[in-house]
């Protein structure tokens, strides 16, 4: 479904991502691990078109999506939720959530798509007239995720979305995550939450200083000795 070929991305002399190659396939939850600064969001970024690629290319379900404007890649399936969760705060949970619905084609299933969601964050549900901006980190968090799916997305971006949330808070949006993942929806997702994130996902690459350093199965990587250092705090966790 997304093939990412040789991509760079620099900042001024900062090189963010260097000739980084990955592939995803439909179904699939992958995983981007990797240290703050590793060049995790510029990859999404990029995928999303919130960052434009100083060379490389990127294509989605074959066509090269370098061509198409942010709206565009929108239009043909893809949803990001960035980091910091990029949500309207000014707006009610309810506007939100029409507002992911604007792609043409999630128009004429809005309406089941928002009962889907309710289903899933049944929070959401019970605050549709509240105003975003006054709602609880992981709450807002729920709506950007919520607004992302109103879009009826074929891949789902995800950046940090566990990023400064409560523990607690955590395990509800990964619990989350594993319904979406349920559904089939392909997902690829950048978490620093490496133990949670790989015990959901199919396949994981890992990214240092911009470049792939190593990838495969996730489960096999949770119990790599070396991914177990830099990654889970060095215990390899317990079988579930």
């Amino acid at each position: 479904m997304l093939e990412v070929d040789l991509l760079s991305v620099s900042y001024g002399k900062h090189v963010a991502l260097d000739n980084v190659s990955l592939t995803v396939s439909p179904g699939e939850m992958v995983a981007i691990l990797g240290a703050n600064g590793a060049g995790k969001s510029s990859l999404l970024g990029a995928i999303g078109g919130r960052v434009t690629p100083a060379h490389g290319g990127i294509t989605f379900e074959g066509a090269d999506l370098l061509r198409l404007p942010d709206h565009a890649r929108v239009e043909a399936g893809i949803a990001l939720v960035p980091e910091g969760r990029g949500i309207f705060p000014g707006l009610t949970v309810a506007e939100n959530l029409t507002l992911g619905a604007n792609p043409r084609h999630a128009r004429a299933g809005a309406d089941a798509q928002r009962a889907e969601i309710l289903a899933l964050f049944p929070r959401l549900g019970e605050r549709l007239g509240q105003v975003a901006g006054t709602m609880s980190g992981g709450e807002q968090q729920m709506v950007a995720i919520g607004r992302a799916l109103m879009s009826a997305p074929k891949l789902l971006l995800l950046d940090e979305p566990s990023l400064g949330l409560a523990p607690i808070v955590v395990q509800e949006v990964f619990a989350a995550l594993g319904r979406i993942r349920e559904t089939g929806l392909t997902i690829l997702i950048v978490e620093q939450n490496a133990r949670a994130t790989l015990a959901l996902a199919d396949r994981a690459y890992l990214l240092e200083a911009g470049r792939i350093t190593g990838s495969g199965p996730a489960q096999e990587l949770r119990t790599d000795p070396a991914v177990v250092r830099a990654f889970l705090g060095g215990a390899i966790p317990a079988e579930q």
